[in-house]
């Protein structure tokens, strides 16, 4: 086997490699569902147009390694549409670089004109070239040489790369840590592959490493909007569940003034005391509603004790309630420790059942801060976990909700697990380093 025959082998395998990294892009890009519409189009566009350029680099070498002479028109035509393709992508990704950094007039801006310049300049000399074979020529004998003028032709393509990389830098403030990493990904991953095809006659490397600095870009591009439409999920969560914290039961509130106004004839030292508890609860509410990220345990401690305390008052005997506070030295979001027990409350107290015992419990294991509560009452349904699961319910926070807030907000986990002798016991488990 001749050092010719390597080559070819080789050229076909990166020529294979190419149309699978393309098509394989393409697929991806029609199904990527965290991806934005626009940001799909663009590269379903680009990975058609990386498919027909690493297609016809196949043909041109089917052509000129296995076809005779009278195939050269052919080969020709596959070596045009291979060079002409191989530099649409570059001008098409600049427009989206100019896109994504907030551009408002993009055929206005100096780096889409100098692209679309540059880009003529190359499609010109290439068509030149059809008629004068001043950069390259397929010969009598169905065979590809290129003329001392062809680093010429790569000129432009260069430049456009060096005007895109400037450009880049220029724009950097504007675009995200993966946004800037795709594009320099897009941008230098094809000049390794020039240089090394430019020093390496025959190797068509340019094919392989433009095919996938596109899908490189391509996944920076969708981790990065993906982890966008998860943060933006996370807000709208947060949203929600202030908007349904705001819609207090009336219920609640009704009864606990009722209950107020009766202990102050009979009882006004307890009557004083809930006050204090019903406007610490309160007060703990609508800040909790306010608050963005995470807040120290012992405040949503404080809530959740101004709750129960409130609760008690109106259950008396009916409810009991333990705490065993271990560890407090930690974060978690808020409103994560006051719905668990507020649902305790609203689905397992039954006074023909008996008295309601509820147990919080925090204890540090093996670097984990493990927060427990337990109530004897009936096992949570799914209805009770998340209310929203069915319409007309009483608008408040489920322990759905609690749990993927304390996913992803703090890197926690939730688990509701039946009691033994009846009732629910809620599990939830923070890295100490997260906490």
């Amino acid at each position: 086997m001749t050092i010719m025959d390597i080559i070819d082998i080789l050229n076909f395998a990166i020529a294979v490699a190419g149309i699978t990294v393309s098509v394989l892009g393409l697929v991806l890009s029609l199904r990527a569902e965290y991806m934005r519409k626009k940001s799909r189009c663009f590269f379903f566009l680009v990975f058609l147009i990386l498919t027909v350029y690493t297609a016809s680099d196949l043909l041109s070498q089917i052509s000129l390694v296995f076809l005779e002479e009278q195939y050269a028109p052919l080969s020709r035509a596959a070596v045009y549409t291979e060079s002409l393709f191989s530099s649409v992508a570059v001008p098409l990704i600049a427009t989206y670089m100019l896109s994504l950094s907030g551009s408002e007039a993009i055929k206005k801006e100096r780096l889409f004109l100098l692209n679309l310049l540059l880009w003529t300049v190359y499609a010109v000399l290439l068509s030149v070239n059809l008629f004068t074979d001043i950069f390259y020529y397929i010969t009598a004998e169905n065979e590809y040489r290129r003329s001392p003028l062809y680093p010429v032709l790569l000129v432009p393509t260069v430049a456009m790369m060096l005007v895109n990389l400037i450009g880049l830098l220029l724009r950097k403030e504007k675009l995200s840590a993966k946004q800037l990493r795709a594009f320099l990904a897009w941008i230098l991953i094809p000049a390794v592959g020039m240089v090394l095809q430019m020093v390496s006659y025959g190797i068509l490397f340019i094919v392989l490493t433009t095919s996938a600095a596109a899908f490189v870009m391509f996944i920076y591009i969708l981790n990065d909007q993906a982890k966008k439409t998860v943060e933006q999920a996370i807000r709208l969560s947060d949203q929600n569940l202030r908007i349904k914290n705001l819609q207090m039961r009336p219920h609640f509130v009704y009864n606990t003034l009722s209950n107020i106004y009766y202990l102050c004839d009979i009882d006004p030292k307890r009557a004083q005391k809930v006050i204090n508890d019903f406007t610490v609860y309160l007060r703990k509410n609508f800040s909790a509603v306010a608050q963005e990220g995470l807040i120290p345990f012992e405040d949503e401690l404080a809530h959740t004790k101004a709750f129960l305390s409130v609760a008690k008052a109106r259950y008396e005997s009916f409810l009991q309630v333990d705490y065993d506070i271990a560890f407090t030295d930690f974060f978690v979001p808020p409103l994560t420790l006051e719905p668990i027990a507020e649902n305790a409350v609203k689905h397992g107290l039954d006074p023909e059942r008996g008295a309601l015992l509820i147990r919080i419990s925090t204890r540090l294991d093996e670097g984990f801060i493990l927060i427990t509560v337990e109530n004897s009452g009936a096992e949570l349904t799914r209805l009770e976990i998340d209310p929203s699961a069915a319409e007309g319910e009483d608008p408040h926070i489920g322990l759905a909700n609690v749990s993927t807030r304390l996913k992803a907000l703090c890197g926690g986990a939730m688990k509701i697990e039946p009691r033994s002798g009846g009732g629910a016991i809620v599990h939830m488990k923070i890295p100490k380093n997260k906490a």
